[in-house]
């Protein structure tokens, strides 16, 4: 058998409810929403002669589509009443901004690609409602709902840092990256610190297989649920990537392999609903008592009530439905609160569940383009006040304005990171009521597809029922992933005991059940390539897999956690969104929903660019002033010091200038630079830092031996380099100083060793 072994990553699907539950039977390819605009619509620009009737079908498509995205029909946001978009709440002005709101929705969901300027919008509106462009444009952009994502045309978009606020963000996940960029485009100075060797937190996606036979695998997050306004289809339809529409057709089988009885099968699933449309009832007649009572023991106390599933395949069948919905929840039946488990219900996204082409790993390596990232950086502590922030990760000090923590709920639980001050205690509290619970993992490549191209998911269904969740359903990603890929769930209390399991064991078993089901057909089943089994509970940045509402708790600790601390401490995550928790949108979405808060809560200190002393991020400056004592390089006035693990050209160090020994003047668009070596101006040199690579210092080399006339000029336009005070040194420039003397200290000792 081919190589087995066990992955420390994490998962977080993000199915709320089991494929096997009908839906409606819309179907999406990329271009869905382009079609339908303008099928609806016409072109991106009004037509000229058009009638009432079409300008009132149009309103109410566009109307139709700001629904989709989360907006009223005809009621603001509780977030837009806070910005004040209107004077006068009611009335003709209200509802003049929300037509043109949802006219701005709906432009921009036309052409994803591109940035929607208020000047495109003013070309199709009527100037007499200049003032509601303003209004909805500026909230849509500072809140995410337009013009985010991943398109190139945003590069030129992206503002350079046009104010002194600073941020550190915790996590390079989804709601990281998310975050990170948008604030880029804020104009803020942004940096990630990220505890893995890669981006993306529980969405990851491994290569696997050998001989030649190789695919994309994600071990982690992997199915875009619902993609009907999913922001994850929005950064798809950006990068033209394919999503494959995950179908309906889930063949169940016996624990013996023989495929279950259709018929039984309908009645079970029949039954299945039915249990949980009496639970929906008896809590409305129970009220806040079901807040107290598992899912679990009223589904059981329903069954045997109504005495139904009473034969063993039928107990085994329903077990499965079970194991279903303990997969949709990452946690137990008997961990679920009855009142509130499903309190996400009336935001699902509409459409259906797709797999991304290649893997979600396209999504997270778009997003982290132009991010400062630093990685291996496991926090430990962070202290936050009136002054700013520090984040303490072994012995370095980073320091900003504000912090965004977007670790997973099971890493808050467990305490690994310490607060200073303690977080307030209804947050606590908060935490500790949420369910935050475990889903695994067993993914292998196969030589070749023996389960048919018809298929993207089977079950299997158990003889105990404690064991229910064990390898109960199966996924092909033969579609997606570039070669032949099953991978086997694993939810419920089985998961807890996969955790200490073998992993050749446990593939074993799974082999065992693929050849029960496919031998008597006389199919072959070969052994896989290579297969993993993830270990969330055990991943020490993570800690199980995604949040659910355990008992005693509710959708509002969702929003308990999301509330920020002092206007200084922010949280991101799948498990600080009431909507949509537990899926891959809602992380993104958080995100989004943070840049928006951070720059709100800027904006409310009112801070003076001109003034403000913006929060040396990093080191303090005799970190920076020992490292210069032995620089890599010396040519002049320039000195440079460089990682010492890293001989890469375009890998990054920092400069010095020291100025005022000789005459320099220059002046740009951005700078007006006079140097005078008169004695009686400076008694000593000025000195001024910069970010540059070693393949800059050598063009610079080359131009002062060259006796350039103009070396500064060259340094500016050329580089396009700013030189700083130590004190006004940015979030990349600290990260380099830490990055630098700590590579220095450890090939020291590493001498001292040998």
């Amino acid at each position: 058998m081919g190589e087995t072994r066990e992955s420390p990553v994490s998962d977080n699907p993000g199915f709320k409810r089991s494929l096997r539950r009908k839906r409606s039977s819309r179907n999406y390819d990329e271009n869905l929403m382009d079609v339908f605009i303008d099928k609806h619509l016409g072109s991106s620009s009004r037509k000229k002669n058009r009638t009432q009737e079409d300008l009132e079908k149009e309103t109410e498509t566009e109307a139709m589509i700001a629904l989709s995205l989360g907006f009223p029909i005809d009621e603001l946001l509780d977030e837009e009443i806070k910005a004040g978009v209107v004077s006068e709440l009611g009335g003709k002005e209200q509802n003049d901004y929300i037509v043109v709101r949802n006219h701005i929705l709906a432009k921009w969901r036309d052409n994803v690609q591109s940035w929607l300027s208020k000047g495109q919008i003013r070309e199709t509106v009527s100037n007499d409602y200049a003032h509601l462009i303003n209004a909805a444009y500026d909230f849509l952009l500072s809140s995410g709902y337009i013009n985010f994502g991943v398109s190139t045309s945003f590069e030129s978009q992206i503002f350079e840092e046009t104010t002194e606020a600073s941020v550190i963000i915790i996590g390079a996940g989804l709601a990281g990256l998310a975050a990170a960029r948008q604030l880029r485009s804020f104009g803020f100075k942004v940096f990630v610190l990220e505890g893995r060797n890669r981006p993306g937190g529980r969405v990851y996606t491994e290569k696997m297989g050998q001989k030649g036979i190789y695919s994309a695998v994600d071990l982690g997050g992997s199915v875009i649920t619902g993609i009907h306004a999913n922001p994850l289809g929005v950064l798809a339809r950006q990068l033209s990537i394919p999503l494959h529409k995950v179908r309906d057709n889930c063949p169940l089988y016996k624990p013996d392999g023989i495929p279950v009885d259709k018929e039984i099968d309908s009645n079970v699933e029949l039954i299945f609903n039915k249990l949980l449309d009496k639970v929906t009832q008896l809590r409305g007649i129970m009220g806040g008592f079901a807040a107290n009572i598992s899912l679990g023991s009223v589904l059981e106390t329903l069954r045997q009530l109504y005495a139904v599933a009473r034969s063993k395949e039928e107990r085994q069948l329903l077990d499965w439905h079970f194991a279903n919905l303990e997969f949709s929840n990452a946690g137990s039946l008997s961990n679920l609160s009855a009142a509130y488990w499903d309190q996400d219900d009336p935001y699902e996204m509409g459409g259906d569940h797709c797999f991304l082409a290649g893997g979600n790993w396209r999504l997270i390596r778009a997003l982290c383009k132009g991010v400062p990232i630093l990685y291996g950086k496991t926090v430990q502590t962070i202290r936050y006040g009136n002054e700013g922030v520090e984040v303490i990760v072994g012995n370095q000090v980073f320091q900003a304005d504000m912090v965004l923590c977007t670790v997973p709920l099971g890493v808050l639980k467990k305490g690994t990171i310490k607060f200073e001050p303690e977080l307030p205690e209804k947050k606590l509290a908060a935490i500790d009521r949420l369910g935050f619970g475990l889903l695994n993992k067993v993914a292998m490549v196969f030589p070749h597809n023996f389960w048919g191209e018809d298929l993207d998911t089977f079950g299997s269904l158990n003889e105990s029922s404690h064991r229910r969740g064990e390898f109960f359903l199966f996924y092909s990603y033969h579609t997606v992933s570039g070669a032949p890929v099953l991978v086997a769930l694993v939810a419920g209390d089985a998961a807890q005991l996969f955790e200490n399991a073998d992993p050749s064991s446990s593939v074993h078993r799974v082999l065992s059940i693929l050849r029960g089901i496919y031998g008597p057909k006389g199919i072959h089943v070969p052994n896989p390539l290579q297969s993993v089994c993830t270990r969330w509970g055990t991943d020490p940045l993570s800690y199980g897999s995604y949040s659910h509402i355990k008992v005693q708790s509710s959708g509002n600790d969702y929003d308990i956690l999301a509330e920020n601390v002092g206007g200084r401490l922010f949280f991101g995550g799948e498990a600080t969104t009431r909507q949509y928790p537990a899926t891959m949108h809602g992380a993104y979405l958080s995100g989004l929903r943070e840049a928006s808060r951070i720059l709100q809560a800027t904006r409310a200190r009112q801070i003076n660019p001109k003034k403000y002393i913006q929060k040396n991020l990093g080191q303090n400056s005799d970190t920076l002033l020992n490292l210069f004592k032995k620089p890599d390089l010396i040519f002049g006035e320039f000195y440079f010091v460089f990682d010492p693990l890293s001989g890469d050209p375009k890998s990054l160090g920092l400069m010095k200038v020291n100025l005022g020994t000789r005459c320099v003047e220059y002046s740009s668009g951005d700078y007006s630079w006079k140097e005078n070596s008169s004695q009686n101006l400076l008694s000593q040199p000025v000195q001024l830092y910069a970010v540059i690579s070693r393949e800059q210092a050598l063009e610079l080399q080359q131009q002062v031996n060259g006796e350039s006339s103009n070396k500064f000029s060259f340094l500016f336009r050329n580089l396009g380099l700013k030189l700083m005070g130590p004190d006004s040194l940015g979030l990349l420039a600290t990260a380099l100083i830490s990055k630098i003397a700590s590579a220095r200290r450890n090939r020291v000792r590493s001498r001292v060793a040998g």
